[in-house]
């Protein structure tokens, strides 16, 4: 029986118990996609003592019909149609280079805004830990593995709280791993599966990966020789990672 997660961060600690198998490990990377991924990411990389970055990808939304997905953008000049929703609703080519506009656009900005000067962080040869705070039509996610790929990684898994199970069997043909910790029948939407699923600010995603960085574990701690994040008494649990009112 499928269950409504609390919020992201609590859905974070949730998805993070189905990757333990990658806890410590000095090749893993975790991947947000902002900014709704990022507290559930948070929350993986914490637990797997992971570091924690993000990776930009837009949704291409059907103008007036936002919610609806005819394609995604991601870093990289990455652009993916969804062609049975551009034939059905027969969407010119115009609009769609319109709205790939504005949301590239945003992208960039979204760039700046949580990486400042900070480079894209290194991913070739390492397994990568693709987070969202769920699949529906999966637009996004596909984006943002395609993008990945080309920067030669050794493995990627995609990894979410909820997930249609439809969506989510299709990522089986597109990475090496899939974990979707519930894919409800009826899905509905991911929304529904969130008792808060008020918008993640760019405030917070800032803060999170501010906080990641700090709690990134040493070299020295990764052999043994350090105290473990939950050993350090300024490091608590807290409630950095919970929606906050400023969210949008």
């Amino acid at each position: 029986m499928s269950i409504r997660y609390r919020d992201r961060a609590e859905a974070g600690r949730v998805l993070a118990g189905r990757l333990t198998d990658y806890a410590g490990r000095e090749d893993v990377l975790v991947l947000a996609l902002p900014r709704g991924g990022v507290p559930v990411a948070f929350e993986v990389a914490r637990a797997l003592e992971a570091p924690l970055d993000v990776f930009l990808v837009r949704k291409l939304g059907v103008p007036g019909r936002e919610e609806l997905a005819m394609g995604a953008i991601a870093t990289a000049g990455v652009r993916l149609i969804n062609q049975e929703v551009v034939r059905h609703l027969r969407i010119p080519d115009r609009v769609i280079d319109q709205v790939a506009a504005v949301e590239r656009a945003e992208l960039e900005r979204r760039e700046r805004e949580y990486r400042g000067d900070r480079p894209p962080p290194e991913v070739a040869g390492r397994t990568l830990i693709l987070v969202d705070d769920g699949l529906a039509t999966g637009a996004s996610m596909r984006a943002a593995v395609v993008a990945l790929r080309r920067r030669h990684p050794a493995r990627i898994v995609v990894a979410v709280p909820i997930a249609s199970p439809v969506t989510c069997e299709e990522f089986g043909d597109l990475v090496e791993e899939v974990v979707c910790a519930q894919t409800p029948e009826p899905f509905l939407a991911v929304g529904h599966w969130y008792e808060d699923f008020s918008q993640t600010s760019d405030a917070e995603v800032r803060e999170l990966l501010g906080l990641s960085a700090r709690e990134a574990p040493s070299p020295t701690d990764k052999a043994g020789g350090g105290a473990s994040r939950a050993d350090r008494p300024d490091e608590g649990q807290g409630d950095a990672s919970r929606n906050r009112p400023d969210a949008e």
